[in-house]
């Protein structure tokens, strides 16, 4: 009766079925995403394009969370608009990344129907048909164990009455006859599904908020398993791993949904395209395989993306059921979308915002191949992006030899020091069994692009026998082979098969796009010429922090510095530090060069000075020997300097202040290299950042000392040069008494990382043994060395951006911290109306590409706001 009705007034049915919670989707029916869900927009998108879709009916959220409570809507009615005697439900969230249950096929399937198709399609199709149904509906519906009704033989009559009589015995009823039975229980099933705790907690997992919804949509069959090559198949016109164009996809003969992908059967896979390998849809059925050539075209033109198009061909003619976005990697994702652009099809600012800024990681490194085996030997925090492998080293001596070598290896450490540089820079990848996010390890790491996984606290170093020890049991010694998997903070056992990163056209495309629509700068960490070439390769728009200590750790400087340390008299510091200021000059000579003019901020002299003395009685033996001391006096001398707690102790500003000569050293160094690299190349103004500052009387003494240093240059030399002297808030008082320290400063640079650990008094290379349980039990949402805490350090970021500005409006404010690089961090810095951030080299792409998405969006909002 209902369906008489519906032929002849249309609108005043649809407005029935739409009080009913349910609309048949047609090219002019109100369905929405936010109400019906991605699936059900789509098709209506896909009927609007013309295409065989057939007859679906999409029930909204509302109605799927009334029937999860056991509000059923009125399903007689509901089967009245179907003319096919069987169905599919399948789920439609309103993200397709948020998952959803199980499609049920074949609905309706029951002994009449099984006997009337073995009559027309063939016995071996009708039981195929119907074991299917019954496999599915017992496991998902009525929750059945799937081993039962595992089919280890042919789809045959005997497999089928084994499956009834196995429902029978488990549920001790007989498998439901009534299609509306049958549609009532799968309809309440995926409704409840949907609301179960385990699946609420994965789709929150992938972004989905507590509340989302589900709808679903019934659809009328298309059996594909009529005469000839009928079938089901799925084809795209892009390679999800590289995003190339080209036709993939697979069809099988006498199947359904995408049995095509799933099955091993490979007798009856029929190709797409023609080829040489076997038959083809294109020689069989060239008609359907031109409508679907079409149809991606038309996908890709009118929903502007690439999809995925699910179909199935019965008796020659083609029905499409389905279509998806393509699955793809990150470096698919970005093609796609650069050639979106090129094509005119989406705008270059959509393709910006197509592609997360996170994703970009994944092809600045080398990445473990996730198709390929994996056997995981330890699990730790994932520091620094990328793989490597390697053979396993246990000193910074043994990665240096190795490298000399030419063989590659992995640094495995308790945890790293200053004193392991240069076997960083040997090493292909770091482990280490302590340390965080923002240890060490973790921040050298990610400014050489080296893969890294810290506070692996489950194995166990041997130094002694120089053997590594798994949780599990497992020995490795040094020389074994090993892969680090950075990206997922895993060690490996042996070499992974890996995938090469790909910086091709597109990606430099993309990111010049983004140039265009950002507002804020974004600079590069940098401490060697190597990284500051990798920062140009990046193009950050200059330096915003070179710690300059890190060119104290080469063996001559190395040797220099412990003679400064043990000097009694500034004569003797500075005899000894008039050796390493040739090299310094050298060094500032080369990055100047490499920055051709952009800024360049040289952080002075900042860590104690006990990290450059030995602490293992072989090393102070080797030292008495180089500088021709008694053991005892290097080792009172060692013990002299120990404090108890470095990190707060004699350094930065505060060495600055008490042991001036190496301040001056580094200021003649600065001021003579930007003499030298302006002769050949752009003008150089350098900027000299003084760190650790907590008090206004320290940045006058220090500037005065690196105002008479200049003053000296610019007599000896007769060349006037400019340069701009700032300040390293990275102490809370800095940041309170930002407006007195900013009147004698050109600019404040917030190193978040140690604001961050002293605003917490946290240890930031302790804090990883237990973070994870703060915020598993939300003590903090997130771990403050990862993610910038807005409330507490960024109020003091703000603070101290404010009063800054407030005493010297053109004081230029930037943050440097290893925060700088984050998306999230990026947001807060341009509202606070922060020029620039800086960040390791590797984090530059992934900045840049962040705050465009941050102005893209921000404009997009006010044009919203305008038009309403």
């Amino acid at each position: 009766m209902l369906g008489l009705c519906y032929k002849k007034n249309y609108a005043a049915v649809q407005k029935v079925l739409e009080r009913a919670g349910y609309t048949e989707i047609t090219p002019t029916a109100s369905v929405d995403t936010n109400r019906h869900g991605g699936r059900a927009k789509c098709l209506q998108r896909l009927i609007r394009l013309d295409m065989p879709v057939p007859r679906t009916l999409a029930l909204d959220f509302d109605t799927v969370r009334e029937i999860s409570l056991g509000k059923l809507p009125d399903i007689p009615s509901i089967l009245g608009l179907f003319d096919r005697p069987l169905l599919s439900v399948r789920p439609s969230s309103e993200d397709a990344d948020w998952g959803g249950p199980s499609a049920i096929l074949n609905i309706g399937m029951n002994n009449e129907k099984h006997r009337k198709l073995a009559e027309s399609h063939g016995e071996d199709a009708a039981n195929a048909l119907y074991l299917r149904f019954i496999r599915s509906y017992a496991i998902h519906v009525a929750r059945l164990d799937p081993d039962e009704f595992e089919l280890t033989g042919a789809s045959d009559g005997r497999a089928l009455e084994h499956a009834l009589t196995i429902y029978e015995e488990e549920t001790d009823e007989y498998f439901p006859q009534d299609i509306g039975d049958q549609l009532s229980e799968v309809l309440r099933s995926m409704a409840r599904a949907w609301e179960g705790t385990t699946a609420r907690l994965l789709r929150e997992a992938r972004g989905a908020p507590k509340d989302a919804g589900l709808g679903l949509v019934v659809q009328e069959m298309a059996l594909g398993v009529g005469k000839g090559p009928s079938g089901s198949g799925v084809i795209q016109f892009v390679n999800g791993q590289s995003g190339e164009r080209e036709v993939r996809g697979r069809y099988m003969a006498r199947s359904q949904g995408r049995d095509a992908l799933v099955d091993k059967n490979e007798r009856e896979v029929i190709y797409l395209a023609k080829d040489e390998r076997g038959p083809s849809v294109e020689d069989r059925l060239p008609a359907a395989y031109a409508d679907l050539m079409r149809y991606g075209d038309l996908c890709r033109n009118r929903l502007r993306e690439e999809m995925q198009i699910e179909f199935t061909i019965e008796n020659e003619q083609l029905h499409i059921l389905d279509a998806v976005r393509v699955s793809r990697s990150p470096r698919a994702n970005l093609n796609i979308a650069v050639a979106l652009a090129q094509d005119a099809i989406i705008s270059e600012e959509e393709a910006v915002m197509r592609v997360p800024p996170r994703s970009l990681t994944e092809m600045l490194h080398s990445q473990v191949d996730p198709n390929g085996p994996r056997d995981a030997i330890a699990k730790g925090i994932a520091a620094s992006p990328g793989a490597a492998t390697g053979k396993i080293v246990f000193t910074s001596r043994g990665a240096q030899a190795l490298a000399a070598q030419d063989e590659d290896c992995i640094l495995v450490r308790r945890e790293t020091t200053p004193e392991d540089i240069r076997g960083m820079h040997a090493a292909k990848a770091v482990l280490t069994e302590r340390g965080g996010i923002t240890s060490h390890a973790a921040v050298i790491a990610r400014g050489l692009g080296l893969p890294c996984v810290v506070g692996a606290s489950s194995i166990k170093l041997d130094r002694k026998n120089k053997v590594l020890r798994t949780a599990d049991g497992r020995t490795f010694a040094e020389g074994e082979v090993i892969t680090i998997d950075g990206s997922a903070g895993e060690a490996l056992s042996g070499a992974a098969e890996m995938l090469e990163p790909d910086l091709g056209e597109a990606f430099q495309t993309l990111l010049s796009w983004a140039d265009n629509a950002r507002d804020i700068g974004v600079r590069a960490n940098a401490d060697t010429p190597a990284d500051a070439a990798k920062a140009r390769t990046f193009a950050a728009e200059g330096i915003g922090l070179c710690r300059t200590e890190h060119m104290f750790f080469e063996q001559e400087r190395l040797l220099a510095m412990r003679e400064m340390i043990f000097a009694d008299t500034p004569e003797d510091r500075r005899a000894a530090l008039d050796r390493i200021e040739p090299m310094q000059r050298a060094d500032f000579i080369e990055l100047f060069e490499i920055m051709s003019g952009l800024p360049v901020t040289i952080r002075l002299f900042d860590p104690p000075l006990h990290e450059f003395l030995p602490h293992a009685r072989e090393g102070m033996v080797e030292l008495a020997d180089a500088l021709d001391l008694a053991v005892s006096d290097v080792t009172r001398r060692v013990e002299a300097l120990s404090e108890f707690n470095p990190m707060l102790g004699m350094r930065g500003v505060r060495l600055g202040v008490t042991v001036p000569e190496i301040y001056d050293m580094q200021a003649r160094a600065i001021f003579e290299a930007t003499i030298e690299a302006s002769k050949t190349g752009a003008p150089v103004v350098p900027e000299i950042m003084i760190p650790l500052v907590s008090a206004k009387r320290e940045v006058e003494i220090v500037k005065s000392r690196i105002d008479s240093v200049a003053a000296q240059v610019r007599v000896e030399r007769g060349v006037k040069f400019d340069y701009r002297l700032g300040v390293m808030v990275e102490t809370p008082r800095a940041a309170l008494r930002a407006g007195e320290i900013a009147q004698h400063a050109a600019f404040l640079s917030f190193g978040t990382n140690d604001l961050t650990q002293m605003t917490y008094g946290l240890s930031r290379d302790d804090a990883g043994r237990f973070m994870g349980q703060y915020v598993s039990q939300g003590v903090y949402e997130e771990d403050p060395f990862h993610t910038l805490d807005i409330d507490g350090v960024g109020e003091l970021l703000q603070m101290g951006a404010e009063r800054g500005r407030a005493s010297n409006p053109d004081a230029t404010l930037s943050i440097c911290g290893e925060h700088g690089g984050n998306p999230e961090s990026i947001a807060f810095c341009r509202n606070a109306g922060f020029d620039y951030v800086s960040c390791s080299p590797f984090r530059v792409p992934v900045a840049r590409l962040a705050a465009a998405h941050l102005a893209i969006h921000d404009r997009g909002a006010a044009r919203s706001r305008v038009t309403r």
